[in-house]
Formats: C-alpha cells, sequence, structure tokens
C-alpha cells in the first residue's frame, strides 16, 4: 500500500482549515498527505446566486474530475457540498466527526436585535432565505456570495446588519466571536451534512487503501446519521438551490436514529417537515421514507414550482 496521499481542496481558508484536518489525521499514522487546490465553478462564479448557476456540483465537480485522472487521491468537501448524487465511478469513504449543527448570526453590533424592523441579513443559501421570509418576514435576506473573508468585508462595509452562516464554518475560522445569536436546529434545521467533512475518493482506489483511510477518518455515529440525511436529499433530488432541510441524531447508545426533515418554499408560506425514528441500520430507509411522504404532501408541487421559476 502506497504511503503518499495527494488531497484535492478547493483554495479558501476554511477549505484549507479542512483539507489539513484530514492530512493531520494521515501524518499521525504514518503517512505521506499533500495538499492540492483545485479551484471550482462555485469559487469563479460569485455574481450570481447558487440556486443560478446549477444545484449539482457546483463546489465538486473539478475536484471529482481529478480522482478520475488521479491527479488526486481523494477529495475532501463540506458534506452539505456534496451533490445529492455521487456518479458510480466515485465513492463517499468516510465522513468525519459532526461540529455543532445550527445556523449562527454574526455581526459587528454586540447589541444586533433580530426584531428590528430594518434588519437586512446576507446569506447564500436558499434555505436560509426561505426560512429568513418565515421565521423573521420583516427582516430583508439578501444574497452574499464568496469565502468567509469577502463576506465579513462587505458586512463590515455596511451592506448587512448580519450574517447568516453555519457554526462549524465560523467556529474552525475562530470567529467565534462574532456571532451575536444561535439559531435553534429545531426550527432552523440544518442542510443536508451540515457540519461534517466528507471524503471522496475513485471507486478503483487501491482497496487496502481505501480501507484504512475509511479506518482513519471516518466518524461511525456522523456516518449513520448522514446515510439517513443524504437519502432524504437524493430522493428529494435535491441540491443547493432546493430549500430542503434534514438533521439526523443517533441514540446514546447507538441503536436507533431519528430524522427530522422537510421542505420549505421560497417565500417561506408552505413548510413541511416530519420527524421519523427507525433502527441504525435502516438510516437510509428512513430518509427514503420521510421523502416520499413530504413529497406526497405537497412537495412535489413545491419543488415543481422552484424548478419553473414561479
Amino acid at each position: 500500500m502506497k504511503t503518499s496521499i495527494r488531497i484535492g481542496t478547493r483554495g479558501s481558508k476554511l477549505a484549507l482549515w479542512q483539507a489539513n484536518h484530514v492530512a493531520d489525521r494521515l501524518k499521525a499514522a504514518g503517512l505521506e498527505p499533500e495538499i492540492v487546490i483545485i479551484t471550482t465553478k462555485g469559487d469563479i462564479v460569485l455574481d450570481r446566486s447558487l440556486d443560478k448557476i446549477g444545484s449539482k456540483g457546483v463546489f465538486t465537480e473539478e475536484l471529482e474530475e481529478g480522482l478520475r485522472t488521479g491527479h488526486i487521491d481523494v477529495a475532501v468537501h463540506s458534506a452539505k457540498d456534496v451533490q445529492s448524487s455521487i456518479p458510480d465511478d466515485l465513492e463517499l469513504l468516510a465522513f468525519m466527526e459532526r461540529e455543532k449543527v445550527n445556523d449562527v448570526v454574526l455581526s459587528f453590533d454586540a447589541d444586533l436585535d433580530l426584531n428590528r424592523p430594518d434588519l437586512v441579513l446576507g446569506t447564500s443559501s436558499t434555505r436560509r432565505r426561505a426560512m429568513l421570509r418565515r421565521f423573521l418576514p420583516h427582516a430583508t435576506a439578501a444574497d452574499v456570495r464568496g469565502n468567509l473573508q469577502t463576506r465579513l468585508r462587505k458586512l463590515e462595509e455596511g451592506h448587512y446588519h448580519g450574517l447568516v452562516l453555519a457554526y462549524a464554518g465560523v467556529h474552525r475560522m475562530e470567529y467565534d466571536g462574532l456571532i451575536r445569536h444561535v439559531l435553534p436546529e429545531t426550527q432552523y434545521v440544518p442542510a443536508t451534512g451540515q457540519g461534517s467533512v466528507a471524503v471522496e475518493c475513485a471507486r478503483n482506489l487501491e482497496p487496502a487503501l481505501k480501507a484504512e483511510l475509511h479506518r482513519l477518518l471516518d466518524h461511525p455515529a456522523t456516518h449513520v446519521c448522514l446515510r439517513a440525511e443524504r437519502a432524504y436529499l437524493r430522493t428529494m433530488e435535491g441540491g443547493c438551490s432546493i430549500p430542503s432541510f434534514a438533521l439526523a441524531t443517533l441514540s446514546p447508545d447507538g441503536h436507533t436514529v431519528q430524522l427530522h426533515a422537510g421542505l420549505i418554499s421560497l417565500d417561506g408560506a408552505q413548510f413541511l417537515e416530519e420527524t421519523r425514528t427507525a433502527p441504525a441500520a435502516a438510516a437510509a430507509q428512513l430518509g427514503t421514507k420521510i421523502a416520499e411522504s413530504i413529497l406526497g404532501r405537497g412537495g412535489r408541487e413545491i419543488l415543481e414550482d422552484i424548478r419553473s421559476g414561479k
């Protein structure tokens, strides 16, 4: 088994944190990681919202091509950026231990009041914009793209009163001091995979190496939860442009998994959600069942309206 491992990643500070997190695990086990920076479509096209540039592979497509050509051995992604269906020649071999899953509001105003009538909050997420329209209808949900540092610069320039972001990225970049509000995950249910780092490889990667990387990087409890969430997303045929949400939690004994998932219309008016529990071994089936239920309760019509531009 070879010991040199080429790790593909986007070039943002957060993406490099994730890649170095993987590299540190591999170094500790005696392997020799090398980080390879690859630019993706999502890094280049910053003048349009994610739902306008396509929902599949916006931050992963170029990395996946690197896996196919052998330019890299593994690709590291934010799990929430990974498209719902992985090409047959690739696979997700590990989900790393999940960080706190919440969305948070960042601001340079230490006393930011979410009830102020002229509130403007920046986000690049279709799901977050829809949820803000439902739960903070007086606020303006404005689109903001770019890496975290770019967004903070725009915030400092006064384009927004606050930014709505995932806690995981904020914490990893050490901006905890700017967090003014932690949004409850029971209401602002996060995106599939939020808080976890996913590691992808080519299916034909050397079996012994694949097994060793899985052993070193995968967090079993997180993997079970993401199996449920990703099955939900896959059945919904969703991506970055679909305001769906899913959060699975594993019981302390590891025997059962609970999934809270649903879909919200872009204007926030329609909000479909469901919570069910199943044995951990049936996590994927649980995700599929909830998605089928949501689609049958009006979710299909919401998605049709979104895709038709209504």
